[in-house]
């Protein structure tokens, strides 16, 4: 017995050593693809992956048709978005698709219906949320970049190395936007017009008045350093300001809030505690009426509660 263990661990070994040998180990020099030898050849693509490049090139030619391509893509820069636009939309397309389908079989076409019309106001308010969420980002790390373009133009740094040396110092998206200012000038675009257009998709009024100074000093010169740290202090008074009325104004938003969120609380309780309470509602017209007249003064309240606790200044 304890010889034919020995036997079969040998053979076991063995076998083992000539899998690695034959399909883990190389067998040769390793094979370059003649895609990678000829440029002019393209990689062979998998069925899936050209269904999906076809599927995007006829969105994309949709959306160029209806003048949608450069709005759509300027506002996933805003939002801080990598994709393309046509992928954008054929995501939230799919996504539409498979919630219209999930709510078709859990709940009927009302639910169906209701998915396919909140899935792509979801995408909206997502992008919007995203984007004036980057916005107030930028503007609460604007004085600190502008103290260290200060710092480094007193090094005797150039004004472009100084807005590299903000491209890599600062947080995001700060970092990220004067990284695109650096790079679109590094291939011959005017930095007065990348300033501009950071300022415009940033809808940051403290930038404008950045991009304003460093175009003035590029026409009539002087201490440049000394001018951004003035508006940098004017930055930062504002700033300290407006964190002060967010401060004021939280607890009316919160308020707001829960205005808004209590009406659809209670009907959500009342629907599982007790059904044929509501039902009465969906009986007659008299109850169609109530209901409707309940939604006018619920959005005519919305509308007035988010005029009461916006403040601009």
């Amino acid at each position: 017995m304890p010889v034919a263990l020995l036997v079969l661990g040998v053979a076991a070994i063995t076998a083992a050593l000539l899998v690695v040998a034959l399909v883990v180990l190389p067998s040769g020099p390793a094979r370059v693809p003649l895609s990678r030898l000829d440029p002019s050849l393209a990689p062979p693509t998998s069925a899936l992956a050209g269904a999906g490049a076809a599927a995007e090139a006829a969105v994309e030619k949709v959306l160029r048709g209806r003048g949608r391509l450069a709005s759509g893509a300027a506002a996933l820069e805003r939002a801080g978005m990598s994709m393309t636009l046509p992928n954008f939309v054929l995501a939230v397309g799919l996504s539409t698709v498979a919630g219209a389908l999930l709510g078709g079989f859990l709940g009927g076409p009302l639910l169906a219906l209701l998915l396919v019309v909140l899935v792509p106001v979801g995408a909206k308010l997502l992008l919007g949320f995203r984007a004036g969420r980057r916005q107030a980002a930028f503007a609460d790390q604007l004085d600190d970049s502008l103290q260290l373009m200060a710092s480094s133009l007193r090094a005797g740094h150039s004004l472009l190395r100084a807005v590299d040396s903000v491209s890599h110092e600062a947080e995001a998206p700060t970092s990220e936007e004067f990284a695109r200012i650096v790079n679109e000038t590094r291939v011959g675009r005017d930095l007065n017009d990348a300033l501009d257009e950071v300022a415009e998709r940033m809808g940051s009024d403290d930038f404008t008045w950045v991009a304003q100074a460093i175009a003035i000093h590029r026409e009539v010169g002087g201490n440049l350093a000394e001018v951004l740290d003035a508006v940098g202090n004017t930055i930062r008074e504002r700033n300290a300001i407006r964190r002060q009325v967010k401060a004021l104004s939280a607890e009316g938003k919160l308020s707001a809030i829960v205005l808004m969120a209590l009406p659809f609380g209670v009907t959500g309780f009342l629907s599982v505690s007790n059904p044929e309470y509501l039902a009465k509602f969906t009986e007659s017209l008299v109850g169609y009426g109530l209901l409707g007249g309940a939604g006018l003064m619920l959005l005519v309240g919305g509308l007035w509660l988010k005029k009461t606790v916006a403040i601009t200044f």
